[in-house]
């Protein structure tokens, strides 16, 4: 099932998302439903929350076709060297502005087998997941962009925000 991307100005987007408390076949069905959401929207990464769903977890693929299913994670830096790449986001369409994130890191979080995990992650993958896993506690990567940056988006953010919420208003 290809679920509907929230866009920026929903307020799910803003929310932090809680804990995935039991792995059941709900969750496994958000999961699998997420990863084909994600193919079908040409995305390399997908969190709960942009499809309206406020759970800790997200799925990614950095294009070699391995999908990560991750559930309740926990990010911490491995270094202090920061990387800078343009990022783009499903729920903020056609924006795309350089963010600078740690160039590695240790994840931590739960697969859909219930077994803890532990990774060290850089390049791209350590990216993508720093991403998603901002959207779970309510941070997109606009929020981190430089200030001459915000201010060059600043009105197509207004804009799409004020047609997210006319929107929601028509499905109330």
């Amino acid at each position: 099932m290809i679920y509907e991307i929230k866009k920026y100005g929903s307020d799910i987007l803003r929310e932090e998302a809680k804990n995935v408390e039991k792995i059941d076949d709900e969750i496994k069905t958000i999961l699998d439903n997420m990863v084909e959401t994600m193919y079908e929207t040409k995305g390399v990464g997908l969190a709960a929350p942009q499809v309206g769903i406020s759970l800790r977890m997200f799925v990614c693929d950095k294009g070699d076709g391995v999908v990560k299913k991750i559930i309740n994670p926990k990010i911490t830096p491995l270094t202090n060297t920061l990387t800078e790449c343009e990022e783009g986001c499903l729920s903020v369409p056609g924006i795309y502005k350089k963010v600078r994130r740690p160039e590695k890191i240790k994840i931590e979080y739960t697969n859909i087998d219930g077994e803890n995990v532990t990774e060290e992650v850089d390049d791209f993958l350590a990216i993508i997941m720093q991403h998603e896993y901002d959207h779970l506690d309510g941070i997109l990567f606009v929020d981190k962009v430089s200030p001459i940056a915000k201010r060059m988006i600043s009105r197509k953010l207004q804009a799409m925000k004020k047609e997210t919420k006319k929107a929601e208003e028509v499905e109330d």
